[in-house]
């Protein structure tokens, strides 16, 4: 099998993340950035696999053969960019380039729907600093939604106030 260049075996970023393992996804927490991932099985799998010594298709080829199923390189390409995006690889793979600025549409087109329904999604949240997420208003506080209230009932009026604690 052909080897590439060493800075093409993409490897997990391991410092400053806590991982937690669901049935069906990992989510990703990335301390330094305040941010929570959700990798779906796909995604998942294309970055457990990367461990620095392999190239992508040799993930892909790995994966394809753990799985008894098809899993492309172009998909862990994929993976591997919106991985890379979000920083939970240790270095940014500058091999990745092939999906940079495509739509989700493009590159359903591109690898046909069949595999669109394996393809791999990272969704990503901001997670609130500890003085957003502690904050609420009190009783008679004008506020917008329930989310606004400690006691999470915004009355409508005018202007609509939380009710209770």
């Amino acid at each position: 099998m052909k080897r590439t260049a060493p800075s093409h075996f993409p490897r997990i970023r391991e410092l400053g993340l806590v991982v937690h393992d669901l049935p069906a996804e990992v989510l990703v927490y990335d301390l330094d950035r305040h941010e929570a991932h959700c990798l779906n099985q796909s995604a998942a799998l294309v970055w457990r696999a990367c461990d620095g010594k392999l190239a992508p298709v040799e993930i892909a080829h790995k994966l394809a053969t753990e799985l008894d199923a098809a899993f492309s390189e172009v998909m862990v390409l994929l993976a591997l960019n919106q991985l890379e995006k979000i920083h939970l690889l240790e270095q940014p793979e500058a091999a990745l380039a092939p999906f940079a600025g495509l739509s989700r549409r493009q590159m359903v087109r591109t690898l046909g729907l069949a595999a669109a329904v394996a393809l791999p999604v990272v969704t990503t949240i901001m997670a609130p600093t500890p003085a957003q997420a502690g904050t609420c208003k009190h009783a008679n506080a004008t506020c917008s939604t329930g989310a606004d209230c400690c006691s999470g009932v915004c009355q409508p009026g005018a202007p609509p106030k939380c009710v209770g604690g």
